[in-house]
């Protein structure tokens, strides 16, 4: 761990490249790596220094909390806290998600149902502002309202230094179990159940997520935290998660695994690499085998163009990439994947159930109520000269048009006065004009759609 004398240091040394930026230039992150899916202008600012931003600090075993620099990956606060039998109320699916990212950048997984999203066990963060001061924002503080706009903020409003959150005890073992719904329409009682009780046919249920491989290959996916030994099994090897959860009913793995198990094939995205060929993953470096290395793999296609020259080849008209994340109300699940098999015709989507313990202005959603987040990765053929984004516009109309929301991690079309009334315009507008009142961070709008 850190310590809070290295973090005094790391602090120290950020505020110092604060300085040493231009008035006249943009805040940003000197941050080599991103799990953004959307293009960023380039800079020659030599941005915040955040190199010693990326650890533990302290974890109060007694209290279940831990105090975590914002640079800090969840792969390496899980292999803290899990040490300890503890883990954060949400671990997000890929190990390279900071803790600050997925807090102003909202991340999720299948905790999510019961514990919401990981900025709702946050219970303080020390912020850098556009102004350059740090400022420690609480719930019920004098910086409440930059706590409550932070989360989707996506560093509109400043860069988180320190969290301090909630973490959960848990035991040694997870035991998964696959249940196939008959279509989209079933899911949704499943999961609302589920929701509503805790439970499925008696049973704890502690973790709930969900693949779509067709609309009546539908398998959610429950898992119950246990101290029961049992024979696991290893998907960081030559076994992949996504194809045993129709090829078997029951499961087990140890938590470390549960946690990560869709890292290692970054879904089932790895697919797109020949990751999934037996013969190339007997070859393929087990600690290769994870979710940046194939992000950085997707970045090096985008240098040279080989994806461009094969469909050349292949005399594709035009592609387009559709990598989003989408939350709709759980009623509306079925128009939505009939809408999308209809318009966008990829499989399988990811499903993931999550409900809000309380109102978030820049990212909306009802208190209480249960809504689905859906996750698409990957590209679709159109035709020659269509106009950019007209696949993701589609879906992002589609998606408002049935009271959800899309995630701001990859890109984005909407025009700004949609925008503006969808994640918190008039919230944002005013928390900037109290911590970056010379407009030295760009804006939301800037980041997400004009990708400044």
């Amino acid at each position: 761990m850190k310590g809070w004398h290295t973090h005094k240091d790391a602090v120290d040394r950020l505020l110092e490249s604060y300085r040493r930026i231009a008035p006249s230039d943009r805040i940003r992150l000197a941050k080599k790596t991103s799990n953004l899916f959307r293009p960023r202008q380039s800079s020659d600012s030599p941005g915040l220094d955040v190199s010693g931003l990326d650890g533990v600090i302290a974890i109060d075993i007694e209290a279940r909390t831990a105090d975590v620099q914002g640079m800090c990956t969840y792969e390496r606060l899980v292999d803290e806290t899990l040490s300890h039998g503890l883990i954060p109320y949400v671990v997000p699916q890929l190990r390279t998600i900071t803790l600050g990212g997925a807090v102003t950048g909202l991340g999720i997984e299948s905790t999510s149902f019961r514990n919401g999203l990981p900025h709702e066990s946050v219970l303080e963060m020390d912020i850098l502002t556009g102004s350059g001061e740090i400022v420690t924002a609480t719930p019920d503080g004098e910086h409440a309202d930059l706590f409550d706009a932070f989360p989707n903020s996506y560093g509109s409003l400043g860069y988180a230094t320190r969290l301090r959150i909630r973490l959960e005890k848990v035991p040694d073992f997870v035991a998964l179990r696959h249940v196939q719904v008959v279509d989209a329409a079933a899911a949704v009682r499943a999961i609302k159940l589920i929701a509503e009780t805790g439970e499925w046919r008696g049973e704890r249920v502690d973790g709930l997520d969900g693949t779509a491989f067709s609309p009546d290959g539908i398998y959610l996916t429950l898992a119950r935290f246990t101290d029961v030994e049992q024979p696991v099994s290893d998907f960081t090897g030559q076994q992949i998660f996504y194809r045993s959860i129709a090829e078997r009913e029951t499961d087990a793995l140890t938590m470390h695994d549960y946690l990560w198990r869709w890292d290692t094939d970054w879904f089932w995205c790895s697919g797109a690499f020949g990751a999934q060929n037996r013969w190339v993953r007997r070859i393929w470096p087990r600690r290769l085998r994870r979710s940046d290395v194939y992000h950085r793999l997707v970045g090096l296609d985008e240098k040279i163009g080989l994806s461009r020259l094969l469909d050349r080849i292949k005399k594709v008209p035009g592609r387009e990439r559709v990598i989003q994340d989408v939350e709709v109300p759980i009623g509306r699940l079925p128009e939505f994947l009939e809408w999308f098999d209809a318009e966008v015709g990829m499989r399988p989507v990811w499903l993931c159930p999550l409900r809000t313990t309380r109102a978030w202005p820049v990212y909306p959603l009802a208190t209480g109520e249960t809504y689905v987040n859906v996750g698409f990765w990957g590209t679709v053929e159109v035709p020659a000269g269509s106009p950019t984004g007209a696949v993701n516009r589609r879906i992002e109309d589609f998606v408002h048009d049935l009271g959800g929301h899309k995630s701001l991690y990859s890109e984005a079309f909407y025009d700004q006065k949609t925008f503006d009334q969808m994640y918190g315009g008039e919230v944002l507008a005013a928390v900037r004009r109290r911590y970056d009142p010379e407009g030295r961070l760009s804006t939301l709008y800037e980041k997400a759609v004009r990708n400044s």
